[in-house]
């Protein structure tokens, strides 16, 4: 049987423009995290499997992670999420280290998942978090984090929003709905739902539930709201205006932003509900034709707690590099990829040439410019085509002439400027190429 040229269902090449496309991320990412103070970081491609199933739920253990016994008999798993590595790091050395800490890292990720646009076996994803600030202080910064990134793109609020709620709110509410957490726990299955369900099968499910009727209309008030001042008036209703105050202090903080025009309040955003404790979001994409989420975090309290260490305040986010793509794409933010970029391609037309240049291209490589030199005698027809081909802005020419004149011409490609330059002066060349 032949052997396929595909790769691996759910997974991708990275031919050159691919890989060049996904370097522009990359870069963007280090820069935007760099900026805020952050570190980078990153941990073992392999984790033993108790180290997901201490944090992560049964769907991805049992159904999407990639697990085979090594031959130590470990039980071990490719990673799917870094947040158990983040975790088991940060707890070894959080005693130690000043606070907050700020931490970014570019992890490789698979799952076992149908792929699907947006979503692939094998990811990279942009992750973001800070431990052990004061009050909202980290939620703030780690937002205006995310908000800076998708800018430095050229993005803007006609681009993308934030949804986002407070954990710490939705549990007061929906206590005040009913006592039992069991049923507080459907209530939050259902939230997370609502959007996409009609409100027949919304109404259906709050009775199989055993909500009563009044605590049925709360709810359904709840789905409701759709602004910031409608929360806080109906926590006063409720008489939970207590369990305002935190979130309350968050806004004030991000009113007086430029960030605030980002932000909107959505009910239903509650995230992983067995992690987060406090402001949860999630970045939409506001094009109509992927208007879907990009991005997701929120603040944690309990992560250390599996490795018995203390709570710890925590915020982050995860941002894959599939979503991110798509969602520059598709407002056209992306840059054209599909070239090289090169200062300079070396041609000769003359046998002699390879030898007479090397000291020119070393030169020029050690000025730091991209130099491409051409290992084979070019006729002259064919090296613009090949100094296109190749990205470069500027090519140079080495014929019969140049070599009895023992100089060379630089052209840019560009302005069709040219210059003839002795071969031993190279200062002048790449002060012909800095022009």
């Amino acid at each position: 049987m032949a052997l396929s040229k595909k790769p691996y269902k759910g997974t991708r090449d990275f031919l050159p423009p691919d890989k060049r496309a996904q370097d522009y991320l990359f870069e963007k990412m280090h820069q935007s995290a760099q900026l805020f103070g952050f570190e980078h970081y990153d941990g073992p491609l392999l984790e033993e499997v108790e180290l997901y199933k201490a944090k992560s739920g049964e769907e991805l253990i049992n159904d999407q992670i990639y697990s085979f016994v090594d031959r130590g008999k470990r039980f071990v798993a490719i990673r799917p999420e870094m947040t158990p590595t983040l975790a088991r790091m940060v707890s070894r050395v959080h005693r130690e280290i000043p606070k907050p800490i700020r931490w970014y890292s570019i992890p490789n990720l698979f799952r076992y998942e149908k792929p699907q646009r947006g979503r692939l076996r094998e990811h990279w994803q942009f992750n973001c978090d800070i431990f052990g600030a004061p009050g909202r202080t980290g939620e703030v910064e780690i937002i205006q984090l995310l908000i800076s990134f998708l800018e430095n793109f050229g993005a803007n609020e006609s681009h993308f929003e934030v949804l986002i709620n407070d954990r710490t709110i939705v549990d007061s509410i929906f206590s005040s709905l009913t006592p039992d957490k069991e049923t507080i726990y459907k209530l939050y299955k259902l939230v997370d739902k609502s959007k996409k369900i009609p409100d027949e099968v919304l109404l259906k499910e709050l009775k199989e539930i055993g909500l009563e009727e009044e605590s049925q209309k709360g709810f359904k008030r709840y789905l409701e709201l759709s602004s910031f001042e409608d929360l806080f008036k109906f926590l006063q209703e409720l008489n939970l205006g207590e369990a305002a105050e935190n979130f309350k202090d968050f806004y004030q903080v991000i009113e007086g932003q430029n960030i605030i025009k980002y932000l909107n309040y959505d009910p239903t955003i509650v995230r992983g509900l067995d992690y987060y404790t406090g402001i949860v979001f999630e970045v939409f994409d506001k094009h109509p034709d992927n208007r879907r989420a990009i991005s997701g975090g929120g603040a944690y309290a309990n992560l250390l707690q599996i490795f018995n260490e203390p709570a710890l305040a925590g915020v982050g986010f995860g941002l894959g590099d599939v979503t991110l793509q798509d969602f520059l794409q598709s407002h056209n933010l992306m840059p054209d990829c599909s070239k090289a970029i090169n200062d300079i391609f070396i041609s000769y037309q003359v046998p002699e040439g390879y030898r007479d240049l090397t000291q020119v291209a070393s030169a020029l490589r050690s000025a730091g410019k991209k130099t491409v030199f051409s290992l084979e005698t070019l006729k002259f027809k064919k090296v613009f085509s090949q100094a296109e081909k190749s990205g470069a802005n500027f090519v140079l020419l080495y014929g019969d002439q140049e070599k009895n004149d023992k100089c060379v011409i630089i052209k840019n490609l560009a302005s069709k400027e040219q210059e003839t330059i002795e071969l031993s002066n190279t200062e002048e060349i790449i002060k012909f190429l800095n022009k």
